[in-house]
């Protein structure tokens, strides 16, 4: 028996993610084209909808992703009339049932998603009864023993403002999770103003530094005693 793919070994690379996530989702959604062609499968990593983040694999690119991934046993050749055709060995080649495998598949293709999120976009792929069972799957897959190949999800902290924790695949290796959390960005400090309010409130100090330039200007050429000469910006005080 063959040991089962472990990203902690050998974690793919994102074209290799790609490329075995689409074979893995037009198995499912189109079986009339498939076993696919270079030139499908190429378009399918490259769609504008239903990928996160949008691609622009060549054809070069793809080549390679599937000589890697063939090395893995994760895709196979599958003879055509004229044309090399390519089928995944998802299932077998990491060890997970159909279920783990659709959610894994769209974790690959459209990023992180809640529980929630990974049952309706497995409605093609997968019927789940609910999202517990989804949450049964993904919680088996993060608690995967060392001997099967380890963990293969996370389940994210919860972003702000967010209902619900979002969960990631580890298929390309481990993640900065509280980078995740933020969009991808690292979670700001509690001492420093967020960029968009720092430069407002420079603005505001900009504004009223002008404002009183006027009304001392104004009180000059009136013979005036400036009422506002002492006000200080905000934040001065």
């Amino acid at each position: 028996m063959s040991t089962p793919f472990s990203p902690a070994t050998r974690p793919l690379t994102p074209n290799e993610a790609r490329v075995l996530a689409t074979l893995m989702e037009k198995a499912r959604t189109v079986p009339d084209s498939y076993p696919m062609s270079l030139n499908g499968l190429v378009t399918g990593c490259n769609q504008k909808t239903s990928r996160d983040p949008v691609m622009q694999l060549t054809d070069a690119e793809a080549q390679e992703a599937l000589d890697s991934l063939k090395l893995l046993t994760l895709v196979f050749e599958s003879s055509g009339n004229r044309t090399t055709r390519w089928e995944h060995n998802f299932q077998r080649g990491v060890g997970v049932p159909d279920q783990s495998a659709a959610l894994l598949g769209l974790l690959m293709l459209r990023g992180p998603q809640t529980a929630g999120e990974l049952r309706i976009n497995a409605e093609r792929w997968h019927r789940f009864a609910d999202i517990s069972s989804v949450e049964a799957f993904l919680d088996e897959l993060q608690n995967r023993s060392e001997e099967k190949g380890g963990p293969l999800v996370v389940l994210l902290p919860r972003a702000p403002g967010a209902r619900e924790p979002r969960w990631a695949h580890l298929l390309c290796g481990p993640i900065d999770t509280s980078q995740q959390a933020y969009g991808g960005h690292p979670a700001p400090s509690l001492d420093t103003p967020a960029p968009a309010l720092q430069a407002r409130v420079q603005a505001l100090e900009a504004e009223v530094a002008s404002l009183q330039a006027t009304v001392r200007r104004l009180c000059d050429e009136l013979g005036l005693v400036p009422g506002l000469t002492s006000m200080s910006p905000p934040g001065q005080d």
